[in-house]
């Protein structure tokens, strides 16, 4: 007599393993994630923080150019739009929330928690805490009730999140290369309909029209990098290209009534058109003979040297400025940071993450 065969549950290695086609790293996206961390770094510690009064340790001839470093928010979104299509493209709705709790919160709790204890102990003056701020922080949905963030840094990660929605909510209904089209084209749609003024200012709110084409542009590329380059996402890439050099010009021209400086137009746009570039060129496997190991082990650094270096760096230059070397500082201040950021990565999202899947699985 023959029973029925009996459907047996893959192995959990198999079940985790990635999809054919689909690389679980591309260590030249894990480099290019360090150089957006680091152009942000710079960009605070040797422009912003003097240029806008929060400290007072002056670097006139790097903040000529390293003002420019807050474009390496632009690269990580782009880089964003890329990765995390990738991570859903074969998941299920609580594969993917798991994966990205696991990610985003062990590293972020403890960048939280030790930004604040800094600023209550040497803040003084120049930062401000409280403990109801730190509870609602560590929910990294602060900006849904209004209340400030512990350090400035964090208004990236609310972007973010309302990219992991829509996301997710392709998780849901099945993540195909027609339908993530069809997204890409609408969501660039409303993207305009925003900027044109025919959409309330509400919707920017899901819309995020300031950087809505990185992460189209992004998830583009992914698509192109799984099938081919088809006209239509040439078309959408460059649509996506068009607009972002439109909006960074006016955001320049915003950061620069900021900090009282001028920013120049052509350097702006040549740092975009870089960016997608370059971006392209990686995700369409230009680059993979340049790979190398370790730059998945400098990726790994990334995220918690984004979120531990504003608040923190800046509270040092102050206590520290005026009896070190300033050029002494800042690489002394770069070096700090990023062992910190291997410490919390060894210490912290290693053993963290896990648990937190297998809670949530």
């Amino acid at each position: 007599m023959h029973l029925p065969a009996m459907r047996r549950r893959a192995p959990r290695h198999a079940r985790h393993a990635p999809s054919p086609g689909i690389p679980a790293r591309i260590p030249e996206l894990d480099a290019l994630r360090l150089v957006a961390a680091l152009s942000v770094a710079l960009f605070h510690y040797t422009f912003s923080g003097w240029a806008g009064g929060t400290t007072t340790v002056p670097y006139e001839e790097l903040g000529a150019w390293t003002r420019y470093g807050y474009l390496g928010v632009d690269l990580f979104f782009m880089i964003s739009g890329f990765v995390v299509l990738m991570s859903a493209w074969t998941a299920t709705p609580r594969r993917f929330v798991t994966s990205r709790v696991a990610r985003l919160y062990p590293a972020y709790w403890f960048a939280v928690l030790a930004t604040a204890l800094v600023t209550l102990v040497l803040g003084g003056e120049l930062f401000t805490v409280s403990v109801e701020q730190v509870l609602v922080n560590l929910t990294m949905f602060q900006a849904v009730v209004d209340v400030p963030d512990v350090d400035v840094v964090y208004w990236t990660l609310w972007a973010e999140m309302r990219f992991y929605l829509l996301i997710l909510a392709l998780t849901w209904i099945g993540v195909a290369r027609s339908r993530v089209m069809g997204v890409l084209w609408g969501w660039l749609a409303l993207t305009a309909l925003v900027e044109a003024g025919l959409l309330p200012r509400a919707a920017d709110l899901v819309v995020q029209s300031e950087f809505s084409h990185y992460f189209i542009a992004g998830m583009a590329l992914f698509l192109a990098r799984q099938g081919r380059m088809t006209w239509p996402l040439g078309l959408l890439l460059v649509l996506c290209l068009g607009n972002a050099v439109h909006r960074a010009l006016g955001y320049a021209a915003a950061v620069g009534r900021r900090y009282s400086v001028t920013y120049d137009e052509i350097t702006v746009a040549a740092a975009v058109i870089v960016i997608f570039a370059v971006v392209a060129m990686v995700a369409l496997g230009a680059t993979r003979r340049l790979g190398r190991p370790w730059m998945v082990s400098a990726g790994a650094l990334t995220y918690p040297l984004y979120l531990l270096h504003a608040h923190l760096g800046f509270i040092l230059i102050e206590h520290v400025g005026a009896t070190v070397n300033r050029y002494a500082l800042l690489l002394a201040l770069v070096a700090a940071m990023s062992a910190m950021a291997w410490l919390v990565h060894r210490f912290v999202e290693r053993p963290v993450a896990p648990l937190i899947r297998r809670t949530l699985a």
